[in-house]
């Protein structure tokens, strides 16, 4: 079964309109005379999520080059540890993976001189649909908003046919060899997973959303933990995971989907990095039947195909995980 790995870049510009949408809000940013925001751009956030904490409790870090040892103890520990992120957190720092910091470096060099392209050059790649293999834009989904996020983006899918713009100069060279370094490492840890569930090593290997990003160093990224959002600030040169919808999902709500942010600033542009690596977009999301006969549950979720999933997610307004919500039972 084919997958489909999209890769998202996005650059969140720094706080201090054109009716185009690509790019509109790093025009808006860098607008002369600016001095004040905009009401299209201005959220009001409730008690709830004004609650931030740089919590006690330290992420779950987990070591690449210990899952993939020789040493059964090792690998064991590091499938424990899996479980206890997947289960408790949702999210999990992974380091060691042996990706190339070069090559890390490369990837974000080349997204931000995509933003720094002239707009009429980024304005080729404004896709129109959800499931474009090439789509560049703003915001989440322009066309429901009423307040727009403070973002750009950039959404490609490098499989299983490897998409990219033509410009800058060496974005696709990059891009080609990082989704392929990333990919590795993407199905080493659903190896890990889906042995921390009690299944096969290679059960959810193919059917299973598992994100990866990549940021420029500018923190911003918060998560929902125990009802507050958590500042992550990651470890040099390491992955941030989120264990994804289709992973609880299929472990039928074990393994928890949370939600997660980014923040902007008043003084740098966040520029994030993320692949997501899912099923094929005919293929049907359920929770796995085995899990469900050893314990005796009913499925919590519906099945759908994850392209109608997609689609789905995609077209609504960003409302926390109430995409997640309309397939639960």
């Amino acid at each position: 079964m084919a997958e489909t790995a999209p890769l998202v870049a996005t650059q969140a510009s720094p706080t201090t309109p054109s009716k185009r949408i690509t790019s509109i809000i790093k025009l808006l940013a860098e607008s002369p005379g600016l001095t004040n925001i905009p009401s299209t751009h201005t959220f009001t956030l409730n008690s709830h999520d004004q609650v931030v904490s740089d919590t006690e409790e330290p992420v779950p870090v987990i070591d690449y080059s210990l899952l993939i040892s020789s040493s059964p103890d090792q690998r064991s520990k590091i499938i424990h540890d899996l479980r206890k992120a997947c289960q408790y957190w949702g999210f999990f720092m992974v380091i060691n993976h042996g990706v190339p910091e070069r090559l890390m470096r490369s990837m974000i060099d080349a997204c931000r001189e995509f933003f720094d392209l002239p707009e009429e050059e980024k304005q080729e790649y404004e896709g129109k649909h959800v499931l474009d293999p090439i789509r560049c834009g703003t915001s989440f989904n322009t066309s429901v908003e009423k307040v727009f996020c403070w973002r750009d983006f950039l959404k490609l899918f490098v499989h299983p046919v490897f998409h990219s713009p033509s410009k800058p100069a060496e974005f696709s060279e990059n891009l080609l060899e990082y989704s392929k370094r990333v990919r590795e490492v993407a199905r080493e840890l659903l190896k890990g997973i889906s042995e921390s569930l009690g299944l096969g090593t290679n059960y959810i290997d193919k059917a299973l959303n598992l994100e990866q990003g990549l940021q420029n160093g500018v923190s911003g990224l918060q998560v929902q933990h125990k009802g507050k959002w958590v500042n992550m600030n990651g470890y040099p040169n390491s992955f941030l995971v989120n264990t994804g919808d289709h992973l609880e999902i299929l472990s039928n709500g074990k393994y928890k989907s949370v939600e997660h942010r980014a923040v902007v600033n008043k003084k740098a542009a966040r520029i994030s990095l993320a692949m997501a690596h899912g099923p094929s977009l005919d293929s049907v999301v359920t929770p796995a039947p085995e899990l469900l006969d050893r314990e005796g549950n009913a499925p919590a979720y519906i099945e759908m195909k994850y392209g109608k999933y997609l689609e789905l997610q995609q077209s609504s307004k960003l409302d926390g995980k109430s995409c997640l919500d309309q397939v639960r039972i």
